[in-house]
C-alpha cells in the first residue's frame, strides 16, 4: 500500500506540546532543589537538552518505515536483554538499585529500552503467527518466553513496577492478536501469584503495600510522606491553584517533585483545571494512538501501534493515581513530562515509530469526531466480526 506523504499533524502536536510544557513544569517543580547545586535553571538546561533529544528522536523514528523493524525485532530484542545483564554487573547504583549503565559519556536505563523493544519484538511476533496463534507451544509460550525474560532481569534490579508493566504490554497485545483467553488468564494468575511472592522479599515494598491499606506505624509513615505532601500540593491548588511559581511543596517538602511527582505540582500550581486539561491531553493521544492501530494497514503495525499506546496509557495512568494516592507508590514518570531523559527519549522514539505507522494509514478519522468508548470498543471487537485483517 502506497503510504501517504505526512503522519497524524495532531498527534504530533499534542506530544510536542507536552514536551514544551514540560519545560514550564519542571523549572518551577526544581527551581529550590536546583538552587542546591548551583543555579535554579541548572536542572532546567539540563531537562531542555531532553526534550530536544526527544524531539529529535521523534521526527527521526518518525522518517523511518516501521516495516524496516519487522525483520530485525529479534536483535533489538537480545540487544535489550544483553544490556539489562549488563547493568546488574556494571550498572550504577542509585537508591539501592542498578537501573543505570554508563556507556562512555552517555548514561541511560536499559529498560527503558527493553520496553519498547519487547513492544516490536511481541507484535512482530504475533503477526508471523496468526496462522497458528492458538497453538500453545508454538505461538503462546515463545511470546511469552521473552516477556519472562526481560521482566525478570529488570525486576532483579529491582524494579518491580517496569517489570509488571512489560507483563501487562506483552498480554494487551497478545490480547488484541486473539491469543486464547485460557492460555493468557492461567499464565496472569500464575504471574500474579509469583510476583507477589517477590514483592514480599523486599520490606519497603511491603512497607508500600501495608501504607496503601492503611496500615499506620513508624515505618508506614515514612513511606507515605511523599503521598501525604503531594496530597497537599494538590488541595493546595484548589479549583484554580496558586499559580505558576507559587508551589509551596515544591520548596523541599515533596521529594521527587519534579520526578515521579510532579503531577502534584501541576495540580498546586494550575488547580484541578489544569491537571484534568493534562488528563485530557495525554486521553487525545492515547485514543489517537488506537485509531493508528485499528486503521494500521497489517497486523505488524496494528500491533505495535496498539503496543506503544498502551504504553503510554499504563505510565499515565499508573503516575496520576500514585500521585492522588489511588495507587501504592511507584517509581513511574508521567510520560513526556517527568524531568528525565531515558523514558522521554524512548518514549518520543516510539511515538515517532507511530507517527510513521499514521503515515500508511489511508484515512484516518478527524481528530475532532474522537469517541473513546466507540474506538475502544471496535479496536477489541474480535476479528470474526471485522475480517482477518484490520481495515
Amino acid at each position: 500500500m502506497k503510504p501517504k506523504r505526512t503522519a497524524d499533524l495532531s498527534l504530533f502536536l499534542a506530544v510536542t506540546g507536552l514536551l514544551l510544557a514540560s519545560l514550564a513544569f519542571v523549572y518551577t517543580a526544581s527551581a529550590h532543589f536546583s538552587s542546591i547545586r548551583g543555579t535554579s535553571e541548572s536542572m532546567l538546561f539540563n531537562h531542555a537538552k531532553k526534550v530536544f533529544l526527544s524531539f529529535a528522536a521523534m521526527l527521526f523514528f518518525t522518517k523511518i518505515d516501521y516495516h524496516k523493524f519487522e525483520k530485525h525485532t529479534k536483535w533489538i530484542m537480545l540487544s535489550s536483554l544483553l544490556l539489562l545483564v549488563m547493568v546488574l554487573f556494571v550498572g550504577t547504583r542509585e537508591l539501592g538499585a542498578k537501573r543505570w549503565l554508563a556507556l562512555g559519556p552517555l548514561s541511560f536505563q536499559p529498560a527503558e529500552f527493553a520496553k519498547f523493544a519487547l513492544v516490536l519484538h511481541v507484535a512482530a511476533l504475533c503477526a508471523a503467527k496468526q496462522e497458528i496463534i492458538g497453538d500453545f507451544k508454538k505461538a503462546f509460550l515463545p511470546i511469552v518466553a521473552w516477556a519472562i525474560a526481560a521482566a525478570a532481569l529488570i525486576a532483579k534490579q529491582p524494579n518491580m513496577s517496569t517489570a509488571s508493566v512489560l507483563v501487562l504490554i506483552t498480554f494487551g497485545i497478545m490480547y488484541v492478536a486473539q491469543v486464547p483467553m485460557k492460555y493468557m488468564l492461567s499464565t496472569g494468575a500464575l504471574a500474579v501469584f509469583g510476583g507477589g511472592i517477590f514483592a514480599l522479599t523486599a520490606s519497603y515494598r511491603v512497607q508500600r503495600m501495608l501504607a496503601f491499606v492503611g496500615h499506620h506505624n513508624a515505618s508506614t509513615d515514612k513511606v507515605t510522606y511523599q503521598l501525604d505532601q503531594a496530597l497537599l500540593a494538590f488541595g493546595n491548588g484548589g479549583i484554580f491553584g496558586v499559580g505558576i511559581g507559587q508551589s509551596k511543596q515544591s520548596m523541599f517538602f515533596l521529594p521527587e517533585s519534579y520526578g515521579d511527582f510532579i503531577y502534584s505540582v501541576i495540580g498546586e500550581e494550575y488547580g484541578f483545571i489544569g491537571a484534568a486539561l493534562l488528563v485530557v491531553l495525554f486521553g487525545f493521544i492515547i485514543v489517537r494512538g488506537f485509531q493508528i492501530a485499528k486503521h494500521a494497514p497489517d497486523t505488524f503495525g496494528r500491533f505495535t501501534a496498539f503496543g506503544i499506546t498502551m504504553t503510554i496509557a499504563i505510565y499515565v495512568i499508573i503516575n496520576a493515581f500514585v500521585n492522588v494516592g489511588l495507587m501504592p507508590v511507584t517509581g513511574l514518570p508521567m510520560p513526556f513530562v517527568s524531568y528525565g531523559g531515558t523514558s522521554m527519549i524512548f518514549g518520543a522514539a516510539a511515538v515517532g515509530i507511530l507517527l510513521n505507522i499514521s503515515k500508511h494509514v489511508e484515512l484516518l478519522p478527524r481528530a475532532s469526531t474522537v469517541s473513546l468508548f466507540d474506538r475502544l470498543e471496535r479496536l477489541f471487537r474480535p476479528r470474526s466480526e471485522e475480517g482477518a485483517q484490520p481495515a
